[in-house]
């Protein structure tokens, strides 16, 4: 099946209903229509330099190259997770913590699924290895940034409770147990949602994509199956590692809550 290749002024055409939105939400005074249509414009610029990146990528398929276009994506990835969190931790442990969170959860599975599952030659061939990446590395991104800001803020307006029960005798483990167990719920369910509704309240963008690019709808599927499972451990897995460290970055070596350690986002 040949792909129908969508000509710029037709794109064009499409970016005049969101112009309709945006008059939309200025005619209901809603505060949205600057948000938007920024959103917009960057969604066409990222896309196209994007799409110039991944045209020169493709045509040289060099590892060097894989590598660095993967670390900007871990570093922007990381500068995210540490602008969402409302109430972080100090000096380099607001970017490093969430960073390397996702540099071991994601990289590893994105690995992983390379060279055991899928399989392509070279490994690390940049049609299979930037575009599934980018993948687990955004819902990692999402799941930690979450489970980080639902930690902290969570210490902080239990810290009474936390500093009586360590006064109690608990270790600092079982004093933020359950500040632990809910930080982890709330970065794992957006991934468990997207995974428990898919092919029923929604069709997966990746799915869709490679059907509307002719790929059978029998190979699209196994695919989005496979990202599924990916993004979810990647998730899952990075949010583990970003509320352990976290967590125990909060007490010091004799066990006491260090509230110091925590600063307020500014203007937030």
């Amino acid at each position: 099946m040949e792909v129908i290749d969508i000509a710029w002024w037709k794109l064009a055409l499409a970016s005049g209903l969101v112009m309709l939105l945006a008059g939309f939400t200025y005619a209901g005074r809603l505060g949205m229509t600057r948000s938007l249509l920024i959103a917009a414009l960057r969604t066409v610029i990222q896309l196209a330099l994007i799409g110039l990146v991944l045209e020169a990528l493709f045509a040289s398929a060099g590892l060097l190259w894989v590598l660095l276009l993967a670390v900007v994506m871990l570093l922007v990835a990381g500068r995210e997770v540490m602008a969402r969190q409302s109430r972080r931790l100090t000096g380099f442990w607001a970017f490093g913590l969430g960073t390397g969170a996702m540099f071991v959860s994601s990289f590893t599975v994105t690995v992983f699924m390379l060279v055991v599952i899928i399989g392509p030659e070279p490994w690390y061939a940049p049609q299979y290895a930037i575009p599934l990446l980018g993948m687990i590395l955004g819902n990692a991104m999402t799941g930690i940034a979450l489970s980080l800001d639902r930690l902290t803020e969570s210490v902080w307006h239990q810290r009474t409770v936390i500093e009586a029960r360590l006064m109690l005798g608990q270790t600092w483990r079982e004093a933020v147990g359950d500040v632990r167990r809910d930080a982890m719920r709330s970065g794992m369910i957006p991934s468990i949602n997207a995974m428990a509704a898919a092919g029923i309240v929604s069709l997966p963008g990746m799915m869709t994509g490679q059907i509307l690019a002719g790929s059978p709808p029998g190979v699209a599927v196994k695919y989005q199956i496979l990202v599924m499972f990916a993004i979810n451990v990647g998730a899952g897995f990075g949010s583990v590692i970003a509320v352990t460290w976290g967590s125990r970055r909060l007490f010091d070596e004799r066990e006491r809550l260090r509230l110091d350690r925590l600063e307020k986002r500014s203007g937030g």
